[in-house]
């Protein structure tokens, strides 16, 4: 297992130590529930440090037998000053030092059937003389079926749901919405996926009651992904459905090279380059003026799944 050093930070009540150390752990429990569910491959750990400050642990696993890529990164990285990418809808942030802690993952399997999943949860701090410091957590996650599956929406959705509930039953359709809203590709004017989770700028409650709800968020991950790969991991497919997802793994390339806020995050505050794009799959392609044949199942991913819909009332 690789370490990363936890330096003492104090920012007011802001305890950044216990959400490393969170984190860090974070990392740990995913990375070792992925390796024993694809049974094969394992995680490898690559230790960084960013020059204007900053590190982090990228863990990629590659040609499983479930996962053909899985990336699950921390990092904690800091500078002088916010990149445009965090000012942009924040302004007042703008010549603020800054410290973005988190952990994100991709998971992009092998067999069709199993959906592609991505998963965040962060925080971020920014510091100016003579004021008060600025702390937010954001975090989510989502799915990218490529062969839809009513249980599998469903239940991704529930758990979703009872992750948020402690803190609010208004929580769940706000950050739903919220998750539909942003994995919307505008120029495809299609949703990346069947959604789940987002959330950003939460610092509505005092740290420790938003640290929780990140807290909350973050180790529902597992239970809602782990038992839909279980389920389908082992469902026979050929080349025709292999084709169908390698297409539309497309449009998850272009969501995170066009419209992600972390991935722009990342490449404006001269973060490392490959822990960036350790989301992007292994293998895609693209086809010009591609449809599916009606009353297909390459149809009913984009004639019903991906509408938006409201997944619990339909359980």
């Amino acid at each position: 297992m690789v370490s990363i050093c936890l330096s003492v930070i104090a920012v007011y009540n802001v305890d950044i130590n216990a959400v490393k150390t969170y984190l860090l752990g974070l990392q740990e429990q995913i990375c070792t529930a992925l390796q024993e569910l694809d049974g094969g491959a394992q995680f490898i750990a690559d230790e960084w440090q960013r020059e204007a400050g900053g590190g982090g642990i990228s863990r990629v696993l590659a040609g499983g037998t479930v996962i053909e890529k899985g990336g699950v990164n921390f990092s904690h990285v800091m500078g002088d000053s916010m990149p445009a990418s965090a000012t942009a809808h924040r302004p007042e942030l703008a010549g603020r030092s800054f410290q973005a802690m988190g952990v994100s993952l991709v998971i992009h399997p092998r067999n069709p059937y199993v959906p592609t999943s991505h998963a965040n949860v962060r925080f971020f701090v920014a510091e100016k003389e003579g004021a008060e410091p600025v702390w937010w957590f954001g975090g989510g996650y989502d799915l990218t079926p490529y062969y839809g599956n009513r249980e599998d929406c469903i239940a991704w959705h529930q758990v979703a749901s009872e992750a948020c509930a402690p803190f609010g039953g208004e929580l769940y359709p706000r950050y739903k919405a919220w998750c539909d809203e942003y994995f919307y590709l505008k120029h495809r004017q299609e949703p990346r996926g069947v959604g789940g989770l987002f959330f950003d700028d939460l610092n509505e409650w005092d740290f420790d009651t938003s640290f929780g709800f990140m807290q909350s968020v973050g180790n529902s991950f597992l239970r809602a992904y782990r038992p839909i790969v279980s389920r389908r991991k082992n469902t026979p497919f050929g080349d025709r459905e292999r084709q169908f997802q390698l297409y539309r793994r497309g449009r998850y390339v272009e969501f995170n090279l066009v419209f992600d806020r972390g991935t722009l995050f990342g490449l404006q505050s001269d973060g490392r380059t490959e822990a960036i794009l350790m989301s992007l799959p292994p293998l895609v392609r693209w086809e010009y003026s591609y449809q599916p044949e009606p009353n297909t199942p390459e149809a009913e991913l984009t004639d019903y799944y991906l509408q938006g819909r409201d997944w619990l009332s339909e359980g």
